[in-house]
């Protein structure tokens, strides 16, 4: 099609805001989908994506228009996920726009993640189109949401389009806007053929097929190309688009968005953000690529150890479609054999743990969730650390570096000093305050990523009864005092429950784990000491009481010192059996333990 009727577009909005009805009804409006095939949520294609409402994969769509002027237009959806752990895909997924649309909820005004994905739209340089969305609602205030896109975002309300994607309000107006606003696509100028990969799948019979947008030249199959980062060449063997199911199209021209196919078996070597250009006139990358790497580590085992190479083979068919996800063999003396896995962030972990119950059927426990340290050597040499068995000796360690995150917090007035209290509780500290209209204030702060890991959201989400958000982009690392806090059972260190924690925090949490311990560990004949340890020094301490067997039942009557000979007798065996017995920690014990 001709470049001057094609508009590329995005949709950026806040976790439920609407961005996925909105997609629906712009399938249904041009056409792209009949009355009989539509549903709700029609490109979240996961039971998790539709249960949670989210957005987990990106889903590109072609779609063709019929304009008011009468002209037939190509609108190209690239759909990006809303949660921080993929900001990367969605850097990636603008960079492939000229335009986006910005949805704001009328009834919750703007958010957290509203900011930081319109920061990333201008980053990009595109041209944002306001909705705003859900003005059916009883409790819905517009001119208090133009009001906040004014001050907060620094866009004109009046260029805010209203609508309602439940109800079908406002989309002709939307589709309208994209053609007005939107600038076409323009030629990067470069001498042969430029493309950006923004994202991949695996599929059983093609193999992996990679989503493009062409950017200078033309797409076919049949054309050798090179992958310019990864260093490959392959010959491209299809090229399509979806609607939104993919269609095999004869060429993809200068701003077309769409699929190809080739001779690649492994989504680990298509590099998300890479350039795809022709193999005998190579032409420069295209900028913004950045490798991906896991900022959170957490063990995977088999809760039965049978299941061990099971559980390794759906690891790897879940690798095969989420490139970002990680895992390598580790063994732990109490777990048996497992995985050490990384992922991109929290919510990343609890899908991929999610998707191994249900889809795979598998009975997995998980390990507390670390971060990657960097350690400095007195020799000098930098090491990166992701599982406490790993961290070196105190005396060969001159600092230990933890990962920290910029957070953003909206939250009303009210809750401004609970909210700095919990950042505070999390070792983190407040950069500054912006007051963003009568009701709300946003907080900058920056806090260490291993603080935020377990709880941090769902507190915020209780303190300020469900009004408050929160955002995050990842900062740099920062020297800390950490320390390894290891739980020692009658004597032993027991490696799945070690963990690197501030110094600060390590007595509660050593604490904390020991009484725990205390309530799931069986008794013995003898007393079983739980002790919390930092090196050589003993921080808490539980006892788990001895099972009492009375030997001087069969003793009726006589002399006392009768009863003393059996009850010396007794201590003593006690006393042989607590240096020689070993505490054998049930299976379940772990699973509690852990669990909580």
């Amino acid at each position: 099609m001709d470049v001057a009727h094609i508009r590329n577009f995005s949709i950026i909005a806040h976790i439920d805001h609407g961005k996925t009805t909105l997609s629906d009804r712009l399938l249904h409006r041009t056409g792209t989908i009949s009355d009989r095939e539509m549903q709700d949520q029609l490109l979240d294609s996961m039971d998790l994506e539709r249960e949670r409402g989210i957005t987990i994969k990106a889903h590109p769509v072609t779609m063709e228009y019929k304009a008011r002027n009468g002209e037939v237009y190509e609108l190209n959806l690239i759909d990006t996920p809303g949660h921080v752990d993929f900001s990367y895909e969605v850097s990636r997924s603008l960079s492939s726009c000229e335009g986006a649309l910005l949805i704001i909820d009328a009834a919750q005004g703007v958010e957290a993640q509203t900011v930081a994905n319109v920061h990333l739209a201008m980053k990009q340089n595109l041209a944002i189109i306001p909705v705003i969305n859900k003005i059916d609602l009883p409790h819905a205030d517009v001119p208090q949401t133009k009001a906040q896109l004014e001050d907060i975002l620094a866009i004109p309300g009046d260029t805010a389009i209203l609508a309602s994607a439940k109800e079908g309000i406002g989309i002709d107006e939307i589709l309208e806007a994209i053609i007005e606003r939107i600038p076409p696509p323009k030629s990067t100028g470069a001498p042969s053929l430029q493309a950006l990969v923004f994202d991949s799948y695996f599929d059983t019979y093609k193999g992996v097929v990679t989503h493009v947008r062409v950017f200078n030249g033309e797409l076919k199959a049949g054309l050798n190309v090179k992958l310019l980062h990864s260093g490959k060449n392959v010959e491209v063997k299809e090229v399509g688009s979806f609607n939104p199911k993919p269609y095999v199209r004869p060429k993809l021209e200068t701003g077309e968005t769409g699929y190809i196919t080739a001779n690649i078996k492994s989504p680990k070597d298509i590099k998300m953000g890479d350039t795809l250009t022709d193999a005998r006139h190579p032409s420069s990358a295209l900028p913004g690529f950045q490798e991906i790497h896991p900022m959170v580590f957490s063990g995977i085992y088999p809760i039965n150890t049978a299941d061990f190479e099971h559980l390794k083979a759906n690891l790897a068919k879940l690798q095969l479609n989420d490139s970002a996800f990680v895992f390598q063999p580790e063994s732990s003396v109490a777990l048996g054999f497992g995985f050490r896995c990384g992922f991109l962030g929290l919510l990343h972990m609890e899908i991929v743990q999610e998707r191994l119950r249900r889809e795979y059927d598998m009975d997995i426990i998980a390990t507390y969730p670390s971060v990657v340290y960097r350690i400095k050597m007195t020799n000098g040499e930098m090491k990166e650390i992701d599982n406490p068995a790993f961290l070196p000796e105190v005396t060969y360690i001159e600092e230990i570096q933890e990962p920290t995150v910029r957070a953003f917090v909206i939250c009303p007035n009210e809750y401004i000093g609970d909210m700095m209290a919990l950042i505070s509780e999390k070792r983190g500290n407040v950069e500054h305050t912006e007051t963003l209209d009568s009701r709300r204030v946003m907080l900058t702060s920056l806090l260490p990523l291993n603080e935020i890991l377990i709880d941090f959201h769902d507190r915020i989400k209780s303190i300020t009864r469900g009004f408050g958000s929160m955002d995050y982009e990842h900062a740099d690392y920062m020297p800390s005092d950490m320390v390894k806090l290891e739980m020692l059972v009658n004597g032993e260190s027991v490696d799945a429950f070690s963990c690197i924690v501030h110094r600060d925090k390590a007595e509660g949490r050593g604490r904390a784990l020991a009484a725990k311990l205390k309530e799931v560990i069986p008794r013995q004949q003898y007393q079983v000491a739980i002790q919390a340890a930092i090196g050589g020094k003993i921080v808490a301490r539980e006892t788990v009481s001895a099972l009492r067997k009375d030997v001087t039942a069969k003793c009726y009557g006589g002399d006392i010192t009768r009863k003393r000979k059996l009850l010396e007798k007794q201590k003593e065996g006690k006393k042989r059996m607590k240096s020689f017995g070993s505490v054998n920690i049930p299976q379940e014990a772990f699973i509690e333990v852990l669990k909580t």
